[in-house]
């Protein structure tokens, strides 16, 4: 089997849903880094699809956007799909990681200049661009991002990025309980969008405050195991 192509750009919080579902799943994929301005790494897509990342090349095939990504890999292999009433709170919890957590992370990520700038210094050293694109990226990109994040701020009512974050991990908490993962005793899709999602903020100050929920870190670390566990050299 060849080995599957992901276009992503490094803080995309889609971009680590996707990965954390190959990875789950032990589906071997290289990384293509897109440059968020010009776009001009992606492959030629369908008229009808917007250029933005996540595109997965498996297969043969393209696939755009994340929620069609994890449908199609569930489509080959099943594996994080469960049944019943477990499938419907699954479902209805990636829904909520990419209508919801995903809008808010940046926020909090971006929300200051202090991390904007930190944002942009990760997105230059993770690239694989040129030294001026770099330079493009780390000097333009924590404008861009600060920006982005007061336009999500203030589309979802203003407030505080940190508290709105907080607000959504309760939530998710509650789903969680007290099992080892959301619909229980195996990892569903909801398990694999929402750890994708959060690994995009490791290197922020959020992170540290989500991982001081100690169900949350236990469960952080489970699913992290199964990427690790699963993933293909």
């Amino acid at each position: 089997m060849d080995v599957a192509t992901l276009y992503q750009f490094e803080l995309c919080p889609f971009c680590h849903k996707v990965k954390a579902a190959l990875e789950a799943k032990g589906i071997a994929f290289k990384k293509i880094e897109v440059n968020p301005m010009t776009k001009k790494e992606l492959p030629e897509l369908e008229a009808n699809e917007r250029r933005k990342v996540p595109v997965l090349e498996i297969d043969g095939e393209l696939i755009c956007d994340s929620t069609k990504i994890l449908e199609f890999l569930e489509g080959r292999d099943a594996s994080l799909t469960p049944e019943g009433a477990a499938r419907e709170k699954s479902d209805m919890i990636e829904a909520w990681v990419d209508d919801d957590l995903a809008q808010v992370l940046p926020a909090a990520i971006y929300g200051t200049w202090r991390d904007a700038a930190r944002a942009a210094r990760v997105v230059a050293r993770t690239s694989n661009f040129g030294f001026v694109q770099n330079a493009v990226v780390r000097g333009g990109g924590s404008l861009i991002m600060n920006r982005v994040a007061k336009k999500i701020m203030a589309r979802r009512g203003g407030g505080d990025p940190k508290t709105m974050l907080a607000t959504e991990m309760d939530k998710f908490e509650g789903w969680l309980g007290d099992q080892p993962f959301v619909c229980g005793d195996k990892p569903s899709i909801g398990d694999i969008a929402t750890h994708g999602c959060l690994t995009c903020i490791q290197e922020f100050s959020a992170y540290k405050e989500i991982m001081k929920r100690p169900r949350v870190a236990a469960w952080f670390e489970r699913v992290q195991s199964i990427r690790e566990a699963n993933r293909a050299a």
